[in-house]
């Protein structure tokens, strides 16, 4: 089965948990705190893998959770790292955020990896909290909750040339005479039901890689039919054949064909129309074929090569085949706009969210929320007065209790933190 989309909530690890100990041994006076720290979370990792071609693997399995780190131990020894958790993915692949719409990543060479979420640090333990005044605290932190997050994966077929036209106008008749592709071959509309792929050697010792996709009708980049949820594959080729029914045995005007295919193209992207374009004249074999192609090529703008064929036959495909694999040689591997929407970033500034934010529920209480104070919240050990009395410290540091009291917070009103509940106290 061909998958080439798919939902996924990723999980990194989280951070193991800094560890209060104190070292106690015979012959070593003032031993001292002795707790280490917690392990790094693994991240999660994907990676490209040329022997796959599908998003397969992600069709029975929609959550990824990594390891979390190891806690400290005694002796002031660091908890294990966890090893990242890498997914393998086929090239070609994009992966977006659902919640921001954000790109990711976007893999497309072998080996080539991205982290999709991060694992956690891993937490302090007391050692780290010794000071003149406090030489023995008894302070450490739990490790950093990992980041989370549900993305969408998407696959555009990495391929030289791609096949477009409407339906039943022989594009997978065309794969399966000039490659070792057997796509479904039948006599009705949306035989093709996924993209087929295949290697294409032409007599001279050339070979590219030629894709079939399904067939697509007016409408398409507005969601018509079939074909438009494999419009995104077109993307990735470098040239682009349109396959036409010269012989019009759908009753279909052939240059109306054309004119309706490349403006759903438009549609999409219009990058599309700046990629090389030749026209295969299919089904030259049939009658009437010759004089629907003069008429063609009476109305075609100049500059677009047409070549005659007929992939029943295959009369002319030789030909063809040498003028795709000459355009393929003579054009760079990426497509131009490509190349320059891929740029690598060096750095992007992304504004800092606010540390906190509070609203009040209607039952009174004063609602505390925002991803720094939440993950503050998380790293505390609340079995530990001393680390209490730390969280206190920095909510007063990033201005929560300020902002509670011009809020009308009184002495006894209730906080609310995640799932937990505070009183305030002046």
């Amino acid at each position: 089965m061909f998958v080439d989309q798919a939902s996924v909530y990723v999980k990194a690890g989280d951070g193991g948990n800094g560890l209060v100990a104190y070292r106690r041994e015979k012959y070593v006076p003032l031993g001292g705190p002795a707790g280490g720290d917690g392990g790094d979370g693994a991240d999660i990792i994907f990676e490209v893998d040329e022997g796959l071609n599908t998003l397969m693997d992600f069709r029975y399995n929609r959550h990824f959770k990594a390891k979390r780190g190891e806690n400290g131990m005694s002796k002031t020894q660091h908890g294990k790292n966890a090893a990242p958790l890498i997914i393998s993915v086929p090239p070609g692949t994009t992966v977006i955020d659902e919640d921001t719409e954000e790109v990711i990543a976007d893999l497309t060479t072998q080996g080539q990896q991205a982290v999709i979420v991060k694992g956690g640090r891993g937490g302090r333990g007391n050692t780290r909290f010794v000071t003149p005044r406090n030489p023995a605290p008894d302070i450490a932190e739990n490790g950093e909750p990992g980041q989370e997050r549900n993305i969408k994966v998407e696959l555009k077929l990495i391929a030289d040339v791609g096949l477009v036209g409407f339906p039943s106008v022989g594009k997978s008749t065309l794969l399966s005479v000039v490659s070792a592709a057997k796509p479904k071959i039948a006599d009705y509309h949306f035989t093709t039901l996924a993209p087929n792929l295949g290697v294409v050697d032409t007599s001279d010792h050339r070979s590219f890689v030629m894709a079939d996709l399904p067939g697509l009708i007016e409408g398409a980049s507005e969601g018509v039919g079939l074909g438009h949820q494999f419009l995104r594959h077109v993307e990735r080729t470098r040239v682009i054949v349109h396959v036409i029914d010269m012989a019009s045995m759908e009753g279909r005007i052939p240059y109306d064909d054309y004119q309706k295919i490349n403006k759903e193209l438009e549609e999409f992207d219009a990058n599309l129309l700046k990629r090389p374009q030749i026209i295969a004249a299919n089904k030259m074999d049939m009658p009437g074929a010759k004089e629907n192609l003069a008429i063609f090529k009476d109305n075609l703008p100049e500059g677009i090569p047409v070549y005659e064929i007929s992939a029943l036959t295959r009369a002319g495909l030789r030909d063809i085949l040498f003028a795709i694999a000459d355009l393929l040689e003579a054009i760079p591997k990426i497509a131009p706009e490509i190349e320059d929407t891929d740029e690598e970033v060096v750095y992007r500034y992304q504004k800092e969210d606010a540390p906190f934010e509070i609203t009040r529920d209607p039952d009174g209480a004063f609602v505390i929320y925002g991803a720094k104070v939440e993950k503050l919240f998380k790293m505390t050990n609340f079995s530990s007065d001393g680390a209490i009395r730390r969280f206190s410290r920095q909510l007063r540091g990033m201005g929560v209790d300020d902002e509670l009291r011009k809020r009308g917070a009184k002495d006894g009103d209730t906080i609310r933190l995640l799932e937990y509940e505070f009183d305030f106290v002046e």
